[in-house]
């Protein structure tokens, strides 16, 4: 059975109604609540709004009454009128990424920490759903802010498995617990179906602290004992999780360590500023060499402003482009996308951008980038990504996506996973003409005249987003099912595009 958008604001309006009421609150005082207006809580209780799952969590929590049970077996498709352009302002919300990192970081604390203006999101979501399963307190406060404490021993053994194995970032547990705990165990990381990526260099990175892990059917099975880090530790992959997994280990380790080859990219930095709120000295931040002097124990209580995703800036970037739309994206942390822009921009697209201002953090660069209609030609070399600063392999469907938009043929080379470059295939669905030369390579012509297509969802999250973002430009109705992937790492991406333009129905089957 599939419920209408319209039929199910209505009923989902009328049950915040009577239990708002019920608990003797106003719709001004509900509003504050949620930091939110009374307008936008009168257009909720008569149906006249849409709302995500994560704002209904929120008002289920402030009216202590779960308005609505959701079925974790039903989908979520998306219904896409598309055609038309965009127009207005749509702002960065923080990073995905970074919240992970920090929700593992936040392991290395005794005391309490408080992240503000968090990403709601499946991902971050399944995390609160394992932290919370070995003793962890997470709670929700107002503007997302979420307050994290742990108690005196994890109890890993009761670890919320089924959650922990749809996310990769359960291994970024190896770091913080090493110190902690002799022995302990994780199940086997998941994540988006993109191929096997290898652990390794997580291991590699953590032997020298003195961990070691043996793998099993379905988890890894971790020993630890103290060991002097006797020489700088070399990473062997540059990469994103890797990085913040040694630097949570190197925090607790009484003395200094080198890391070579680190990742300075966006996720990376925030974890590094984080811990430095919390009495880690850390030399190098932003380069690929760090240099850590860890302490015995962490006992603080602690608040801290993940900074905005440079991988959603890109997503609405490519939204206003394949839509040929004039939009400002704001609060774009544009040290993470310099370059994409410099491609961009080399391609013909022409945009205005503002002056540098700080994120909440206090040290992220931001703008806002104002996009003016263009006509795209395909770049001279061909796409690909590289560690930062090079192109974030994260931004590189984005381009692909934007090529499909510029006049000639572009050859992507997505060389980082084993079959993400296959999932271009899918915007065919949508008349775009993508030729496969292997599993890492595609060659794109453009431009491309969408048609609509009904399609299921890649089960990855930025090959799902470039086929949503396709739709928007495709005239007529798209249908686009199960998209489980975009919301586990975009925070209520529907109806934020819709409040610029886009018409994008939910529905649930």
């Amino acid at each position: 059975m599939i419920m209408s958008t319209a039929k199910y604001l209505r009923n989902i309006g009328t049950l915040i109604q009577e239990t708002r009421q019920a608990r003797g609150l106003t719709q001004a005082e509900l509003a504050a609540e949620l930091g939110t207006s009374q307008s936008a809580v009168n257009r909720i209780e008569k149906g006249g709004q849409n709302i995500s799952l994560e704002m209904i969590a929120r008002i289920s929590e402030v009216l202590s009454s779960e308005i609505v049970r959701i079925n974790r077996s039903g989908k979520t498709n998306f219904v896409i009128t598309g055609g038309n352009e965009l127009k207005g302002e749509i702002a960065v919300k923080t990073s995905k990424n970074a919240a992970v990192g920090l929700l593992c970081a936040a392991l290395l604390n005794k005391g309490k920490t408080t992240l503000r203006h968090v990403a709601r999101i499946e991902e971050v979501n399944r995390i609160i759903e394992v932290l919370e399963s070995i003793g962890v307190k997470c709670r929700w406060l107002e503007q997302n802010s979420l307050e994290i404490t742990p108690p005196k021993r994890l109890r890993l053994e009761d670890m919320d498995i089924e959650a922990a194995v749809k996310t990769r970032t359960v291994i970024m547990f190896l770091g913080p617990l090493l110190h902690q705990y002799r022995h302990f165990t994780l199940p086997f990381a998941g994540g988006c179906s993109l191929g096997t990526r290898t652990v390794e260099p997580h291991m590699s990175g953590l032997a020298p602290f003195g961990l070691s892990v043996v793998a099993t059917n379905d988890s890894y099975v971790a020993t630890s004992h103290k060991k002097t880090v006797a020489r700088a530790i070399v990473l062997t992959e540059r990469g994103d999780t890797v990085t913040e997994n040694v630097v949570m280990a190197a925090a607790l380790y009484d003395g200094e360590v080198t890391i070579r080859n680190a990742s300075p990219n966006y996720m990376v930095q925030d974890v590094c500023f984080f811990l430095q709120k919390l009495g880690v000295k850390i030399d190098g931040i932003g380069s690929t060499t760090l240099k850590i002097h860890g302490v015995k124990s962490i006992n603080k209580n602690v608040e801290y402003y993940p900074s905005e995703d440079p991988i959603e800036a890109m997503s609405l970037v490519a939204a206003g482009i394949v839509t040929n739309s004039e939009i400002t994206v704001t609060r774009v942390p544009i040290e993470f996308m310099e370059l994409e822009m410099a491609i961009l921009f080399g391609m013909g697209l022409k945009f205005t951008m503002s002056d540098e201002y700080a994120a909440r953090n206090g040290k992220t660069r931001l703008v806002d980038i104002s996009l003016k209609k263009s006509k795209l030609q395909a770049p001279k070399d061909k796409l690909h990504s590289m560690p930062f600063p090079g192109v974030n392999m994260d931004n590189l469907p984005f381009l692909g996506l934007i090529a499909t938009m510029a006049e000639g043929r572009t050859l992507v080379h997505d060389w980082s996973y084993e079959n993400r470059a296959i999932y271009f295939t899918e915007l065919t669905k949508l008349n775009a003409n993508i030729e496969m030369v292997d599993p890492h390579r595609v060659y794109i012509e453009g431009p491309t005249r969408w048609k609509s297509a009904d399609v299921v969802a890649p089960p990855a999250l930025r090959p799902s987003v470039v086929v949503m973002l396709a739709m928007l430009a495709a005239p007529g109705r798209s249908v686009l099912r199960d998209v489980y992937s975009i919301n586990r790492g975009y925070e209520d991406f529907a109806n934020r595009l819709n409040a610029i333009g886009a018409d994008i129905e939910t529905t649930w089957e």
